[in-house]
């Protein structure tokens, strides 16, 4: 992968960038997102963000070798502490990390958030977390993608600012609102994974000999829920 060929992932979420945006790219990961995207004279201008000084030399690295360095700017800072107030950014991204840390980072700059910027987030973990922020925060989801890619499984969310606060069911929280309609291969996929972690999960506690059913029930609810949604394996 370089800035010249993204991955499948980083792909989707270039697809929602909007043509002009100027963009923060939050672990930026050698700034391939954002120098793409300048490539593609998609972004009027860019930030990569990196919080470990090897990450942020590979992406200042990226920059000055596509001769982009006019374009986008490395920053090293932690989460949206990379973006100042009057670089007007519009889109934020942040992908590849768990969706408890894209919360935190979020919560976290919220300061930053003040113009109500598009965000494209690209949790392999914990979406639920995300979704729960973007709720609490008036952010409302406008699409969700899921798909497999060198065995791991990436969901894609966009959300905008809106006046309205959003309401999503349990079930939409966990599952996805546009990702429940589609239920595709990745999707079935993902949750087949999460119910055999569960079974596991339930028969190691079985066999302890501390008492837990309690947890158990709740565990064995939750397998019924995936069922629910996703059938049977056969």
């Amino acid at each position: 992968m370089d800035a010249h060929k993204l991955s499948q992932r980083l792909i989707r979420v270039a697809n929602y960038v909007p043509q002009g945006a100027r963009l923060a790219d939050i672990g930026s990961d050698h700034a391939y997102l954002p120098a793409y995207l300048a490539l593609q004279k998609q972004i009027s201008f860019a930030i990569a963000g990196e919080v470990v000084k090897g990450p942020y030399e590979n992406a200042r690295h990226e920059i000055l070798q596509e001769g982009l360095q006019d374009l986008v700017e490395a920053r090293l800072a932690d989460g949206l502490a990379a973006i100042n107030l009057d670089d007007e950014i519009d889109t934020i991204t942040i992908c590849g990390m768990g969706g408890p840390l894209i919360a935190n980072i979020l919560e976290k700059g919220k300061d930053k958030l003040v113009n109500h910027p598009l965000l494209i987030l690209q949790p392999n973990v914990g979406s639920k977390d995300v979704r729960l922020w973007l709720q609490t925060n008036q952010y409302e989801l406008i699409s969700e993608e899921i798909l497999a890619e060198d065995g791991h499984i990436y969901e894609v969310l966009v959300a905008r600012f809106v006046p309205q606060r959003q309401e999503l069911s349990a079930d939409e929280l966990t599952f996805g609102p546009y990702l429940l309609k589609d239920k595709n291969a990745a999707f079935i996929a993902k949750w087949q994974k999460e119910r055999e972690k569960l079974q596991k999960i339930i028969a190691q506690l079985q066999a302890a000999p501390k008492d837990y059913s309690v947890r158990i029930q709740e565990l064995e609810q939750e397998m019924t829920k995936i069922t629910e949604v996703i059938g049977t394996d056969d």
